[in-house]
């Protein structure tokens, strides 16, 4: 939905109490230097003062078209956050807040149809200038002006640049609560229609909440970076618009890490260092190596999508979908040359260079970390008759060029169909986002029990699945369980013949709201493979057995905030 106010400061410093101003000032916003002895490249870092807590992060995201250096490609003509691909890295702890004042200097958007079809024609990529804020795997509302991909932040009209109205500004305000789990995260733009255009030219930047992971004496010691790999789709130094199917896809990918291509990293012998990767992708999952000549270097992997391992976990490749993080610590080995490969990636995405005096003794690894979430148990799901279940299905040739296929969500609550009666692989609604229908009603402090599958039948189609709002325990995987299972906010799912099957445990907790879940492949997310959740109070106590939330229309979506000013 469009945003129909435009938010200043002023309005909004009537709200809030003094002494959280004056934390908020300006020059309590600090940028933390990246590790002095690398000249690895970094986000610029904001963060509150040192020592305070409990206070708003105050930042403006200026987002326009920006003429881009990009080292090791040249410039590339594209949206940004503050001029930088990505944006700023983002660092708070529980129960801070961010308030983030976003700037659309984006030219007018295009002109529409004047009719489109209530069916499909807003699962066309639409209005590429405007946008919205995700911030991606954080726990917290999903309402009012918080992490609510319902609004839309338009730029100014062609009338009103013409007139010289002053570009609108908007403000998002996330309260982290003070329990959040410490880790990794991200935010990027969610403007239904716009989001794959916007991500394929590096729209997007890093959260990282603080807290007692960090701690820990041995990843205390080590130093902290970020990881944080786009994947640019240009064409003549510019992101083409997403006009076709093909407009983007057939775009060969230019993967930058911290925006600049193939950086080169510098990693003593017996060094820690702790990686934050970010798959700040739109399109391909990234299975992740540090291969040299004749050896490897393991990653001990401590963290997925935000949530802390209970033990470090040893491994040679870490698996990353559209929108995934993993943290790991990596200790340098034989001096030598190494590089950060991803499966059926043709380039090294960064190169490792382990060279210089040897740390002696070696630097230590944990042994065990405090867990990010205790995990569910079976046995307290509500209904275990009612399982929800989500199946990613493509239909080619339904509509005309330029979008012809039909991208739905099916399963237990898909988008009703335009004809019941007729056919279903032709239908122009069954199972495509409706604005207006909600899918999923979940209860707060529900468990429930969720099935994923894709009938895509090539290997190589990927379908992520991404709940907003709430975790998900990923307990099996094809029909095998994981032991531990893993908590995750985005769960990838590749085709085959049978297509990958996932089961997870969700428990709806502490917000309510309309949101989503949708396909991370952000191409198909903009072309309808998306659902309308609600999130509500229980309507009797929560436990086991009962009735589980339904669908029904709604008269509405989202909520349109406005305040006074």
């Amino acid at each position: 939905m469009r945003e129909d106010v435009r938010i200043g400061r002023r309005s909004v410093l009537k709200a809030v109490p003094a002494a959280a101003v004056l934390a908020a000032a300006s020059e309590g916003i600090l940028a933390r230097p990246a590790a002095a002895a690398s000249t690895f490249p970094q986000p610029v870092v904001r963060c509150p003062a040192p020592g305070a807590q409990g206070v708003i992060l105050d930042q403006t995201l200026d987002v326009r078209f920006t003429a881009t250096p990009v080292p090791g490609y040249g410039t590339v003509t594209t949206r940004t956050y503050n001029g930088t691909i990505p944006g700023p890295t983002l660092r708070v702890r529980g129960g801070d807040t961010l308030w983030l004042a976003q700037i659309n200097g984006l030219p007018p958007n295009p002109p529409e149809p004047s009719s489109p079809s209530r069916h499909g024609g807003h699962n066309r990529p639409h209005r590429p200038n405007s946008f919205n804020l995700h911030t991606h795997g954080l726990h917290v509302s999903p309402s009012g002006n918080a992490d609510n991909i319902l609004r839309e932040f338009p730029p100014r009209t062609a009338e009103q640049a013409a007139a010289g109205a002053a570009e609108p500004r908007y403000l998002t305000t996330v309260e982290i609560p003070r329990d959040h789990p410490a880790g990794t995260y991200w935010y990027h733009p969610h403007a239904h229609g716009a989001t794959a255009e916007q991500i394929a030219g590096g729209m997007a930047g890093v959260v990282i909440v603080e807290g007692d992971v960090d701690e820990v004496p041995q990843i205390k010691a080590a130093a902290d970076l970020v990881v944080c790999v786009n994947e640019l789709r240009v064409k003549d130094g510019k992101v083409p618009a997403f006009t076709s199917s093909e407009a983007l896809a057939a775009v060969p990918p230019t993967y930058t890490v911290n925006g600049a291509v193939n950086p080169t990293l510098a990693l003593r012998p017996g060094e820690v260092q702790r990686w934050r990767l970010v798959a700040a992708t739109a399109f391909t999952t990234l299975s992740l190596q540090v291969t040299g000549k004749e050896r490897t270097l393991t990653m001990h992997q401590i963290a997925m999508d935000g949530v802390t391992f209970p033990a470090p976990v040893a491994t040679e490749a870490v698996t990353l979908a559209v929108g995934n993080r993993a943290d790991v610590l990596v200790r340098g080995g034989e001096p030598g040359t190494y590089e950060l490969r991803a499966k059926g990636v043709p380039v090294p995405l960064m190169t490792i260079e382990v060279a210089g005096t040897a740390v002696r003794p070696p630097m230590a690894l944990p042994s065990s970390l405090p867990q990010g979430r205790p995990f569910l148990d079976e046995k307290d799901i509500a209904n275990p008759a009612g399982d929800r279940t989500v199946v990613f299905h493509v239909d080619p040739g339904v509509f005309a060029k330029p979008f012809p296929n039909a991208y739905r969500i099916l399963g237990s609550h898909p988008t009703p169909a335009a004809d019941p009666a007729g056919d279903l692989t032709r239908d122009p609604a069954y199972g495509l986002f409706d604005p207006e229908y909600v899918n999923h009603t979940l209860e707060l402090g529900t468990v429930e029990r969720w099935t994923l599958r894709t009938d895509d039948s090539l290997p190589v189609m990927h379908h992520p699945f991404h709940l907003h709002t709430n975790h998900v325990l990923v307990t099996h995987r094809n029909g095998v369980r994981l032991d531990p299972p893993v908590w995750q906010d985005t769960v990838d799912l590749a085709g085959g013949k049978p297509g990958d099957t996932v089961t997870l445990l969700v428990r709806y907790e502490n917000f309510t709201g309309r949101t989503v879940l949708h396909c991370h492949q952000l191409q198909h997310e903009d072309l309808g493979m998306m659902q309308l959740i609600d999130y509500v109070q229980p309507q009797r106590p929560p436990g086991r057995g009962g009735r589980v939330g339904g669908t029904g229309k709604t008269a509405g979506t989202g909520v349109r905030t406005r305040i006074p000013g």
